[in-house]
C-alpha cells in the first residue's frame, strides 16, 4: 500500500511540471524551455575561459563548488554578441546528466502552454530550426520552445563532461 502512495507522489510531481515552460528573451524573441530541465536561475557569475572550446561555450563557472560549463545562447543561435548587463542571467539546466548554464538576456516567467497549443516548427531550413521542438501559442504571442537535448551535440557533451 505504501508503494502506491510513493508512485502516486512521483506521478503528481511529474504531472505538475507537464506543459510548464520557463520563458526568456534574446533580444525581441521569446523562448521557452521545459521546466523539468531547469535546476535554478542565477545571476551572471565570473566566467573562466577554457581554451579550444566552441565560441558559444564561454567557459566555466564555480557554482557552490560544482564546475559548470556556460553557453551563450545568443552565440549558439548565431546571433550577434550582446554585452551582458544586470538583466543577463544564467539558467542552469540538466541535459543528459550534465549541468550546463545557459546565458540569456533576461528571464520572463513560468507559463503553462497546453500541448494542443504547441505546433511543430516550419520545415523551412532544418539546420536553423534544429533547436526548436515546437512553437507555443500564448494569446496573440508565440514562444519558440527549445529542445534542450539538441542544444549540445553528443560530441560536445562528451567534451564538456571532461572539463
Amino acid at each position: 500500500m505504501a508503494d502506491a502512495f510513493v508512485n502516486e507522489g512521483l506521478y503528481d510531481e511529474e504531472d505538475s511540471q507537464r506543459d510548464k515552460y520557463l520563458t526568456f528573451s534574446l533580444g525581441n524573441e521569446f523562448y521557452g524551455i521545459e521546466i523539468k530541465y531547469v535546476t535554478e536561475i542565477i545571476g551572471l557569475q565570473p566566467i573562466t575561459e577554457v581554451p579550444e572550446l566552441p565560441e558559444y561555450i564561454k567557459g566555466i563557472i564555480n557554482l557552490r563548488g560544482k564546475i559548470i560549463p556556460v553557453m551563450d545562447v545568443r552565440l549558439r543561435f548565431k546571433k550577434d554578441f550582446k554585452a551582458y548587463n544586470d538583466r543577463t542571467c544564467v539558467i542552469v539546466v540538466d541535459i543528459k546528466d550534465i549541468s550546463i548554464g545557459l546565458i540569456i538576456d533576461s528571464v520572463s516567467d513560468v507559463i503553462t502552454i497546453p500541448a494542443e497549443e504547441v505546433v511543430p516548427p516550419p520545415d523551412l531550413n532544418r539546420g536553423a530550426n534544429r533547436y526548436i521542438q515546437g512553437i507555443g501559442k500564448v494569446g496573440n504571442d508565440v514562444k519558440l520552445l527549445l529542445d534542450c537535448n539538441k542544444l549540445i551535440a553528443d560530441d560536445e557533451l562528451e567534451l564538456l563532461d571532461n572539463i
